[in-house]
This record gives structure tokens, sequence and C-alpha cells, in this order.
């Protein structure tokens, strides 16, 4: 499966709420594949579809040598939490201390549409709680607190890879435009 281009902070798409997958076909099968592939190709903790321009609730995830990945995510989040440096493709090479709850049961669906049910501490608890945010337009600065949102703003503005041309917007070429219809 070909490596995808992962969208960059800016872009449009990451801001987006995506919409909820309806259709368990080959084409969600093989968005599944893109965003393994590119995510361990980055390599990455997880990739959301929106990071590669896919407006849908799908994202993968590799933690603890764990390979694995959720569509349509529901999520229930203990109330203990956890702080630890996080970081994310569509912000490279960035990373800020962000809270996080400490366990998450995340329940969902595979690319069959077959019930699924993950429990996580720790690292994949962020994974999962990260990813989701990615579906519902939230980046992970913005559960910053407010100075350290000032200083990853700097961060950001000063980073090579930002400041560069307007992020280029693809229109799919399939009737529902990438969309759940």
């Amino acid at each position: 499966m070909p490596i995808q281009t992962i969208r960059l902070f800016g872009d449009p798409v990451l801001r987006s709420q995506a919409e909820p997958v309806v259709d368990f076909d080959r084409e969600l099968r093989t968005l599944v594949k893109d965003l393994q592939d590119t995510m361990m190709d980055a390599p990455g903790a997880g990739l959301a579809a929106p990071q590669i321009g896919v407006g849908l609730r799908v994202f993968t995830y590799y933690v603890d040598g764990r390979l694995g990945h959720l569509v349509n995510p529901d999520l229930d989040l203990s109330v203990e939490e956890q702080e630890g440096g996080e970081g994310c493709l569509s912000l490279p090479d960035l990373v800020f201390e962000t809270r996080r709850s400490l366990r998450v049961v995340a329940k969902g669906f595979d690319q069959y549409g077959e019930p699924v049910e993950i429990e996580g501490t720790e690292l994949l608890a962020r994974c999962i709680q990260h990813e989701t945010d990615h579906l519902d337009g939230i980046l992970f600065i913005d559960r910053l607190d407010r100075e350290t949102r000032k200083l990853a703003l700097k961060a950001i503005r000063e980073a090579e890879w930002a400041g560069g041309a307007p992020p280029q917007v693809k229109v799919s070429p399939h009737a529902t435009f990438g969309r759940a219809v």
C-alpha cells in the first residue's frame, strides 16, 4: 500500500470533525492499511484518518508491539490522570507535557464491522485519547495549559516545517469524496 502524506498543523482537515464510518467495505480496509503503513513508516504510535486527509472516524495505533485500529471509537475515561510528554506526526519534532486520563476503555469496530473493545493504560490510553481527539478536530496542543500552549505555538512558528505554502486540499476521486454517506 502507498505511504500517504501526513497533513501538518495549519491544514483545515485537522480541525474538522470526522464523519462516522457507515460502510465497512474494501475502501475502508484500504484506508486502514494505508494508515498502518504510513504510521509505521513515519514512525509513530498512532495515526488518524484526518491526518492523511480523510474525514472518517478511523485510527491506527502501534504501542508496545501491539498493532491495531479502531473505527467509530467511543471512549470511557478514568478520573485518574497522568502527565507525560506527547507529540504528534502533524506537529513534527514537538513534544510537550500533556495531561490525559490514565486508563481508557475504547469501544468501536474493526475494519469488518465487528465490535471491538480496547482497554489501555499509560501510553496506550494516551495514544487512544490523542487519536480520538484528531477525529474531533482537536490537537494535543489544545489540551495544554495556557502557558505551555503559548510555548507550543511559538515552537510551531519557529519550526522548519511551518510557514510553507498553504496546504493543498486534495479532492477524493471516490463518489463519496472520502466521507461516509
